[in-house]
């Protein structure tokens, strides 16, 4: 199974995981500063910025896309609840 590289910036941790696994997972995991109220993409709480590697996330779903567009994100803005790490690098500021 492919792996990926996280690096949360808010705590300088970076952490390997699997190909699949949810961004607020990880952050759970290590301490990182991504907040949240829910866990099924619909109150936008996590909205977290992705510094470098967004083409290692799986693309938003029709839900998260529709939230992302309600809460105005920016480009680089993902719902850490809904992104999925497909590999690579990927480095988050929430």
């Amino acid at each position: 199974m492919p792996k990926a590289e996280v690096l949360f910036e808010d705590i300088g941790v970076t952490v390997k995981v699997p190909a699949g696994t949810r961004l607020i997972e990880i952050s759970e995991r290590v301490g990182a500063g991504i907040t949240y109220g829910c866990r099924e993409g619909e109150c936008g709480t996590c909205l977290t910025r992705i510094v470098k590697g967004q083409e290692h996330l799986a693309r938003p779903s029709v839900l998260e896309d529709k939230v992302l567009k309600e809460q105005m994100a920016g480009p680089h803005e993902r719902l850490a609840c809904q992104a999925q790490v497909l590999g690579g690098t990927i480095v988050v500021r929430p």
